[in-house]
């Protein structure tokens, strides 16, 4: 998205309600963008026109129709922010028709554009989910979609949950930095049911075979730790038969 547009606050606008209210021309004819305010409640498409003129740096989510601003990042959050970027990253690097994306704008439906944390997912050609639009936006559920939730953490869990779900999001994995959790949701039956661990307290993806958590190393910063059990999921038989799988489905795209 462009941010060109200028803001400008000192100019009155009609208050009409809060869907209407942003659409209206101010008295002189000038094309007034309000700026995005928390709480506000908007049509996805207000509120893209809203972010494109807000100032570079600036981030939010829509989140059912309800706009949230984030707050800044805290040192203990870029912690397993930093990991499971790591993670999934050397997973994309490794399975051809995969790609894992740090924080993008998702347009998931008339009432919601989140930015997960990071995210994973299967490209189009392979089959995927979701899409890139012309403009260069992504559109659509992914497989799967990772939150650091901090000071977000009942946000994460509730609102953020259900939209994903009722969206077609696949898999939900959210690392609850207060209480040292890793919650790994997987769609089952028309819900979200939380992963278990194997009996080496290893979580396993059911969408991506291969990509293997240890979440008490993640949780532990042991980085080393949380490679190693990656790097034998991506040894495993079902890893390979998957690559050759998103392998031929693009050949033949």
């Amino acid at each position: 998205m462009t941010r060109a547009v200028t803001l400008m606050r000192e100019v009155p606008v009609p208050r009409l309600d809060l869907l209407d209210r942003a659409t209206a021309p101010d008295p002189e004819g000038l094309d007034v963008i309000p700026p995005l305010e928390n709480g506000d409640y908007l049509t996805r498409a207000e509120y893209e026109r809203r972010y494109d003129a807000m100032p570079e740096g600036v981030r939010a989510e829509l989140i059912d129709g309800i706009v949230y601003m984030a707050s800044p990042v805290s040192y203990r959050h870029s912690g397993p922010h930093s990991s499971l970027t790591m993670w999934l990253g050397d997973y994309a690097r490794a399975t051809r028709g995969t790609h894992m994306r740090i924080a993008p704008s998702v347009r998931l439906g008339p009432k919601d554009m989140p930015e997960p944390d990071t995210l994973l997912r299967i490209v189009e050609e392979a089959g995927g989910l979701s899409r890139v639009d012309e403009d260069d936006y992504l559109s659509g559920p992914v497989e799967l979609a990772a939150e650091v939730a901090a000071s977000s953490a009942s946000r994460d869990l509730n609102q953020k949950k259900r939209r994903y779900l009722e969206r077609g999001i696949v898999e939900y994995l959210v690392v609850v930095v207060r209480t040292r959790e890793v919650l790994w949701f997987v769609r089952r039956g028309g819900r979200f049911v939380a992963m278990k661990p194997d009996r080496r307290g290893v979580l396993r993806s059911k969408v991506f075979p291969g990509l293997w958590l240890d979440a008490p190393a993640l949780l532990a910063g042991d980085d080393r730790r949380v490679h190693a059990v990656l790097a034998k999921g991506l040894r495993s038989r079902e890893h390979a038969a998957f690559a050759r799988k998103l392998r031929r489905r693009i050949g033949a795209s």
